[in-house]
């Protein structure tokens, strides 16, 4: 199997043409969801966001607490995501794509939280696959804090 990787992901992607390479479509719709992830969040939408998810999921949230299955990340975004209390705003960036198979994708995004008292930064690692319409879903997600120093 040959493994396509995508670093700079803005690199080389331009106007969406007729002839444009599967690959590339596929990193501007993994690069979306990626962006409605941000926009949700900013948001406090919890159904934009859960709307993004597989119907089989697995997610870990940054501070560890480990959600399986669609309900349980249900529940816990329907109630954490609206009373999010923080000043400031959060951007996701897509740091790197790797194809596992054409219809699965890690991801690798950059999250900065810009706030008051300064910046902090997690690091989301999603595991995406395109369902049988061809969008492409959160499956898994582990986010972890990144630690100053």
């Amino acid at each position: 199997m040959t493994e396509k990787t995508f670093d700079g992901i803005t690199d080389g992607i331009t106007d969406e043409t007729a002839d444009e390479p599967a690959e590339a479509r596929d990193v501007r719709a993994i690069r979306e969801v990626v962006a409605v992830v941000e926009r949700t969040q900013r948001a406090k939408d919890p159904d934009g966001f859960l709307a993004l998810f597989h119907p089989d999921p697995l997610w870990t949230t940054a501070h560890g607490k480990v959600l399986v299955g669609y309900d349980a990340i249900a529940d816990f975004t329907r109630e954490v995501l609206p009373r999010a209390d923080r000043d400031g705003e959060v951007t996701y960036e897509v740091a790197h794509v790797r194809f596992l198979r054409p219809d699965v994708a890690a991801v690798k995004v950059r999250q900065l939280h810009h706030g008051p008292e300064g910046d902090s930064e997690g690091t989301p690692l999603y595991l995406m696959s395109r369902d049988e319409d061809g969008r492409w879903l959160l499956h898994v997600g582990q986010n972890t804090a990144v630690q100053a120093g």
